[in-house]
């Protein structure tokens, strides 16, 4: 089953009241057991911006949809010129000063996991262990007919040999590791078939747009949650399901919701405290006041 694409919601009300204070979210992080949920907002310092901040990528950009994909040749060839591209600057990001703080408070032992709903293995790449990839990875491929998996770089290697000629340039990059492309330089670009059964469809193995999170890891994530004494959503507006329903099952269960984020949130409802700062700038500033 797919659900339409969520790609914006609008505010109703007054906003709720926002803070630069880290008083809360210290006390909470201090007393243990607090469950991370990160968005594209705490990757944007590593050069990977998001979809829905001031210059959030949804403003020129419409990402690839599920349907799309399997809908035709002429949509997968779209994604993967166009992701080809965007891979090589997502294979380049580093980790920064938030996905290190991250890592950190983990090794501290403040953290009982982390759910990431971005694609780009960053938080891996810092050190942390046992993250949950919700909306899956960039780095890895799958086949729609047989299901083998590969990993991202053999894929490239296969681009490239398939497509020598291929001069394009990416002038933007999106959070899915999309870029900006003219169609006349798309059009130009050869797929390859799956290189165990020979003719399967490759997908990258993501969640695109208006496709499902698979049922065992969104149990994993509730499981997670209900493990967990808080929640700390971390640059994530929360705009889609994937997400916010793990921010509504804390706060249903009484436990604490804090969301450090800049700008308004879909979850602000549900949170104990919002804490509008940059993420590297509040995650530090957190670990040098536990």
């Amino acid at each position: 089953m797919r659900t339409r694409p969520t790609l914006s919601w609008t505010p109703t009300g007054a906003p709720l009241p926002r803070t630069t204070s880290l008083d809360e979210v210290v006390r909470v992080v201090a007393a243990g057991r607090v469950l991370v949920l990160s968005g594209a907002g705490l990757s944007t310092e590593s050069g990977i911006p998001d979809y829905r901040g001031a210059s959030g990528s949804l403003r020129k950009h419409t990402p690839m949809t599920y349907d799309e994909f399997v809908g035709g040749e002429a949509g997968r060839r779209r994604y993967w010129a166009r992701s080809h591209l965007g891979w090589r600057t997502i294979a380049r990001a580093a980790p920064n000063t938030g996905h290190r703080a991250v890592a950190e408070l983990h090794a501290r032992g403040h953290l009982c996991g982390v759910i990431t709903q971005n694609v780009d293995g960053l938080h891996q790449a810092a050190g942390t262990p046992d993250v949950v990839d919700l909306h899956g990875s960039l780095d890895r491929v799958i086949c729609l007919d047989c299901g083998a998996v590969s990993a991202r770089e053999d894929l490239d290697r296969r681009f490239r040999a398939a497509n020598p000629a291929f001069e394009a340039t990416a002038t933007r990059i999106n959070p899915d590791g999309d870029v900006d492309l003219p169609e006349h330089e798309v059009r130009s670009f050869r797929l390859v078939d799956c290189a165990d059964c020979g003719t399967g469809v490759l997908k990258p193995d993501v969640v695109f747009f208006g496709e499902n999170v698979p049922r065992p890891r969104v149990e994993r994530c509730y499981g997670l949650v209900d493990a967990a004494d808080a929640l700390l959503v971390l640059g994530s507006s929360l705009t889609v399901m994937s997400g916010l329903r793990f921010v509504r099952h804390a706060a249903a269960a009484g436990k604490p919701v804090l969301i450090v984020n800049q700008g308004e949130t879909r979850g602000d409802v549900h949170a104990t405290v919002r804490v509008d700062l940059p993420l590297g700038q509040a995650l530090t500033t957190l670990l040098a006041r536990l």
